[in-house]
């Protein structure tokens, strides 16, 4: 049997110098970072890709080390190793770039946690970074590359890391989870992997699901990292192995203007955002999944729920419904709204924003996804 690299896993990265709402970004020096990394799928080996996109200087990874994550911060022994660049163990990311590491023979099985420690010797300036991936980090000061952990600073937030690949058998069907916070595990439980990805991977036997959600990412408007439209390239189509993409867009672009006292996306601009990255996706044979726009009537944020935005939301909606230029769709909506409120979401299924589901909520979208359409 043939093999070849897949995405084992991705974190969608963004600026940390756009939008003023979301939790900004840290720097870090002389200090030691450790992250955990959940791989949806397995295989023979590995290669981590770095990112320093949007650094202001040069990145120094001082060493950088893989291991199986065992609990909390610590890690397996027998599996540790050092990650190599080119056959070096310290590397410079110029601004800008991105960069694979050396492949590494580290055989894990789907759903296994990796640990991956950076040394970042030198000031970073601010960090390429995800700003909710329902997961901590660990730091260290110094150089603690071959320390246990212990004591170490817990921090939120997913740093320089953007995608972890695998060798795995050759047609493995690969869905890239293309959209916004609903994809990227806001409001599910912290560490605990029940984003809407990871379940639905779960749910397959035949491929899996790597998340290139964004919390807060618009379709058509570039504020919490670029808009949908113009980051497809990078997050779906330069994903190894890609077969299918599920789209979820559009409750920022309703929502978020209302914080500012701006009017809503207009239905006619959504649709033909999202008929311009289906033709796109298409294009380049993959399989497209529309979903719906989940409820949010009623969320705590100041400004997001208006009835301007609820009207187009619904507009919408109908159309994905509806549309033929999707390969299919799933009712996203319709599997996690309150029957008796359908601008709400299911009470049992709210995170307690009431923009945002819980892991109950992201295993009710997972379920609603028709496998059919996952299989090469």
């Amino acid at each position: 049997m043939t093999t070849t690299w897949v995405a084992g896993f991705r974190s969608a990265v963004l600026s940390p110098h756009e939008a003023i709402q979301i939790k900004p970004s840290r720097g870090f020096h002389d200090q030691t970072l450790r992250q955990i990394l959940r791989l949806d799928g397995g295989g023979k080996a590995l290669r981590v890709l770095l990112s320093n996109e949007y650094g202001k200087e040069p990145l120094v990874i001082g060493a950088a080390r893989l291991a199986v994550r065992t609990s909390g911060s610590a890690v397996d022994p027998a599996t540790d190793t050092a990650l190599r660049f080119g056959g070096a163990t310290e590397v410079v990311i110029p601004a800008g770039e991105r960069l694979h590491s050396d492949p590494v023979a580290l055989a894990v099985p789907a759903g296994t946690d990796l640990a991956l420690t950076l040394r970042l010797p030198e000031d970073t300036g601010l960090a390429t970074y995800a700003h909710t991936p329902s997961q901590n980090a660990y730091v260290l000061p110094g150089n603690a590359v071959a320390a246990d952990f212990t004591g170490a600073e817990e921090i939120d937030g997913r740093y320089y890391v953007t995608g972890i690949d695998v060798l795995a058998p050759e047609g493995t069907a690969i869905a890239v989870a293309f959209g916004d916070s609903w994809f990227e595990g806001v409001g599910t439980s912290t560490g605990a992997n029940e984003r809407f990805p990871n379940q639905l991977s779960r749910r397959l036997d035949c491929g899996w699901v790597v998340n290139q959600g964004i919390g807060g990412n618009r379709l058509l408007t570039d504020e919490v990292g670029p808009r949908g439209l113009a980051r497809f390239e990078r997050d779906v189509l330069q994903v190894p192995g890609v077969t299918h993409v599920l789209f979820h867009f559009g409750l920022n672009d309703v929502g978020l203007p209302g914080m500012f006292g701006e009017p809503p996306a207009t239905a006619e601009d959504l649709i033909a955002g999202f008929t311009a990255l289906a033709g796109r996706a298409r294009s380049h044979g993959l399989t497209t999944i529309g979903m719906t726009m989940g409820p949010y009537a009623g969320t705590v944020y100041p400004g997001i729920d208006t009835p301007e935005g609820r009207a187009v939301r619904r507009e919408v909606n109908a159309w994905i419904r509806t549309s033929t230029v999707f390969d299919t769709v799933v009712d996203v909506a319709a599997a996690v709204q309150d029957p008796d409120a359908p601008d709400s979401i299911r009470a049992d299924l709210d995170s307690g924003d009431h923009l945002h589901l819980n892991d109950a909520g992201a295993h009710a979208m997972a379920a609603a996804v028709d496998l059919a359409y996952l299989r090469l």
